[in-house]
């Protein structure tokens, strides 16, 4: 049955495509032919023979005519049953045929046209037998154009499901791409706007805490920090176009989890280096994660401390937990405010740091707790367990 279903439902509908419509057409001609020689009614006189030939000669027309060839055709059939000798079995079902046709590819007028001549020939054909054949006349009229139109109604139905659903497959493939590019557009962020905001705040620290007297090292300094700035901005412009690109974009390849505990040292080593004080407890299950939630641990942490030397200064002291339980992983990060020396760093506007990390939370089931903490900052989250794997 599940073959059968299959035949039905994907093979059927391709047959009645109007890409095969000459086929059908040319089957249609080809039994008509054999009907005709293989036929035993020695009934048959030459209009009777006459008729079917016309038939079979509007074959080619339905093809590309498929209202001409079907009125054609029921004019045939009503002219063949009054006038012929013999059934006219071949005008009739020609017609029949060829009001399929135009069920399934010409629009609903000509389709209610085509149909009343078709009624018309049977009406024709019954007419002198009145009343009492008034039930082969229903019989006829279900058979031969009640059974057409449904079948065209029941394959266009079909196809116009297919078109939605081609439709709405192609709507949410925009949609991946689109999302896609926003995540390529986040881990852009994350990662050269975290490793450039280290290279800019560490020359800003230079420039403060280095005894230069060669004013050639302090233009040197200032240089570097104003081409860390641009490109600071440059990223930021840059990562809110690809917020809405119209190229294709393709994956980013996630941290193998078993690097994740040196992935985060070194984060905090970068840090250190930038003049933080940073205090890190870093649960070793960490390397157990999968890749998904291991690289969200890393870039929470790399984002958390570049906005803490951003805004709370070289000064400050951040503290660093990173804890799994129950398979759940614990994150959190506060800071003391530093003393207020913050090292700015210009860039035209707010980044989307906070709001990258919040999406990223989110998207494997936890929420970002972000607010002041006493003189400080607070970010705290609990990425679940089965989420990312």
């Amino acid at each position: 049955m599940p073959r059968l279903n299959d035949v039905v439902t994907r093979w059927v509908p391709r047959m009645f495509d109007d890409r095969f419509a000459r086929g059908r057409m040319v089957v249609l001609g080809l039994g008509g032919v054999a009907f005709l020689v293989l036929q035993r009614d020695d009934r048959y006189e030459p209009v009777d023979w006459f008729f079917a030939a016309v038939a079979i000669a509007l074959c080619p027309v339905a093809w590309r005519w498929p209202f001409v060839a079907s009125l054609a055709g029921s004019l045939t059939y009503g002219v063949a049953a009054n006038v012929g000798v013999a059934e006219p079995m071949v005008p009739e079902v020609g017609a029949t045929f060829m009001l399929l046709e135009v069920a399934l590819r010409e629009p609903g007028r000509r389709i209610g046209i085509a149909a009343g001549g078709m009624v018309a020939a049977h009406v024709a054909d019954i007419f002198p037998h009145l009343p009492g054949a008034l039930g082969h006349l229903a019989f006829d009229l279900v058979v031969t154009v009640g059974l057409p139109l449904l079948v065209g109604a029941n394959i266009r139905g079909s196809r116009r499901l297919a078109r939605q659903a081609e439709h709405r497959a192609t709507a949410e493939a925009q949609a991946a791409r689109v999302g896609e590019r926003a995540a390529i557009a986040r881990e852009l962020h994350d990662l050269v706007a975290h490793h450039v905001a280290s290279m800019v705040l560490r020359v800003g620290v230079a420039r403060h805490v280095l005894p230069v007297a060669d004013p050639r090292v302090t233009e040197v300094f200032d240089d570097l920090h104003a081409t860390g700035t641009t490109a600071l901005a440059d990223l930021r412009r840059l990562v809110a176009l690809l917020r809405d690109p119209t190229a294709d974009a393709s994956a980013y390849a996630p941290i193998d989890p078993g690097a994740l505990p040196d992935a985060l040292a070194t984060t905090v080593e970068r840090a250190t280096r930038a003049g933080l004080t940073v205090e890190a407890t870093i649960d070793p299950a960490v390397a157990t994660l999968d890749a998904v939630r291991g690289l969200a641990v890393l870039r929470l942490t790399q984002e958390g401390l570049t906005n803490v030397a951003r805004h709370a200064g070289a000064s400050a002291t951040a503290t660093l937990t990173v804890r799994v339980r129950a398979d759940a992983v614990h994150w959190e990060l506060t800071d003391d405010g530093g003393r207020g020396d913050v090292l700015a760093v210009p860039n035209g506007g707010p980044g989307h740091g906070l709001v990258g990390m919040r999406e990223r939370v989110e998207v494997l089931g936890g929420s970002l707790t972000a607010g002041p903490s006493g003189a400080g900052w607070r970010l705290a989250t609990v990425l679940p367990a089965g989420v990312g794997a």
